[in-house]
């Protein structure tokens, strides 16, 4: 057993970055493998809310760097999935506490733990981006179909670039179908125009999204969910299969016209 690691990061804030990594954390381990959810994110920790498991927290990322527990002793089993672990981050520390070696070594030793590791990284370019990109073997980079929030993405894709992490992957976030066909939100095809790196994943406006986190439940386990369906075939592709994106507006609609765009080599 040898995890591979994925980092989820943004340029701005309030993308879905936490969402995305609970939802794909939880689609993994629905699939049979073991998961290990870290959130890079010291001082603002909000992945154990999304997940769940804010009262279950003894020991955190932070403890685990300082010596003050074991690695084992910091992973928080999920509440519904048996193969899915979160390692909180600290919330009364910075982000200097931990360093791109701390996380290279914690993932290091993780490995050989687990099939996959998440890391939730924090928005923006400091020092917890870099944390969180260090052990990165994929980088999927997640965005809104609004120009402040693609122009962000652009740059941290330059940086994932720099750090000889790249090229990541896309995940568009947040997407109304009907406002695309107005005009009144951006299209796929120009914001990959902009990008310029593949899309693995779109992820419709869905109102299960919120309620679910509320509950602490990933909506990726919701089999009526629209976005947690979205979620599982994010899940699939990352583990390799060839997952056609749905079709759900007809074959003119928007999601028609990603799936002709995928097929023409938008994504491989």
């Amino acid at each position: 057993m040898s995890a591979k690691i994925i980092t989820i990061t943004s340029g701005k804030g309030g993308v879905g970055k936490t969402t995305a990594t609970a939802n794909l954390g939880a689609s993994l381990a629905d699939l049979g493998y073991r998961v290990v959810c870290i959130d890079a994110d010291i001082g603002l920790r909000n992945l154990d809310v999304v997940m769940g498991l804010e009262n279950r927290i003894v020991y955190d990322l932070v403890d685990v760097v300082e010596g003050h527990c074991k690695l084992r002793q910091a992973m928080i089993r999920d509440k519904h999935l048996n193969d899915l672990f979160l390692i909180p981050a600290a919330q009364t520390r910075d982000k200097t506490a931990v360093s791109p070696q701390d996380m290279v070594r914690i993932s290091d030793e993780l490995r050989q733990e687990c099939d996959w590791i998440l890391i939730d990284s924090p928005a923006g370019i400091e020092r917890g981006f870099r944390n969180a990109l260090a052990p990165a073997d994929v980088v999927l980079v997640i965005t809104n179909p609004e120009v402040s929030a693609v122009r962000d993405a652009d740059r941290i894709i330059g940086l994932i670039e720099a750090e000889e992490k790249g090229p990541g992957k896309l995940i568009l976030n947040r997407v109304k179908p009907e406002m695309v066909r107005r005009g009144d939100m951006l299209a796929t095809e120009d914001i990959l125009d902009v990008l310029a790196i593949d899309l693995i994943g779109v992820i419709p406006e869905d109102e299960t999204i919120l309620i679910s986190t509320n509950r602490g439940m990933a909506a990726s386990l919701d089999s009526k969910s629209i976005a947690g369906k979205a979620y599982r075939n994010i899940a699939r592709r990352l583990n390799g299969e060839e997952v056609p994106f749905e079709t759900l507006q007809g074959r003119d609609g928007f999601f028609g016209r990603i799936s002709r765009l995928v097929r023409a080599g938008g994504v491989r």
